[in-house]
């Protein structure tokens, strides 16, 4: 009845392409999923677009990001893109943001361009980013010029 099958061994030199992972810049059509049943601890950095449908008690620091409605982020959010539908505990800086209308954020928002449709919820200060201010959002550390201690006599100068 079957006769015209070939098993899977005898099939001609297909095998599947190898999965490959972005050098830094994120590829077209690759992301990763935080499903709902799912509760991390800790901060999360990703180079891919990102869909949170769970809980993520940490920062969140990837390229796109995607968070259901059911989702729960208590940390700090920094995107390049963000589409926000759940809740966020902690501040979010976002070139792009949408919140949602199931949106609740509380803390402190930081975007260059926000939409916030009707019933999303924003408790906290917004600030827009300037061009200048927007171009590096990842938080760099800051290297001490000298160890010896700035006092006034020393920047207007004594004689």
């Amino acid at each position: 009845m079957f006769s015209n099958n070939r098993s899977r061994d005898d099939r001609s030199g297909t095998s599947p392409a190898p999965l490959t992972q972005s050098g830094g810049a994120s590829k077209r059509g690759m992301f990763s999923v935080i499903g709902p049943d799912i509760v991390i601890t800790g901060s999360i950095r990703a180079t891919s677009e990102l869909h949170i449908e769970g809980r993520v008690e940490g920062d969140v620091d990837c390229s796109t990001l995607v968070q259901g409605a059911d989702s729960q982020i208590f940390g700090s959010v920094t995107v390049e893109s963000a589409r926000v539908a759940g809740a966020i505990e902690g501040t979010v800086r976002a070139k792009l943001l949408t919140v949602e209308r199931t949106a609740r954020i509380t803390g402190d928002v930081e975007y260059e361009t926000i939409t916030i449709e009707n019933g999303g919820h924003v408790d906290g200060r917004l600030k827009h980013m300037s061009a200048i201010t927007a171009a590096p959002l990842r938080a760099e550390p800051v290297q001490s010029v000298s160890d010896q201690p700035i006092t006034i006599a020393s920047i207007i100068g004594s004689d």
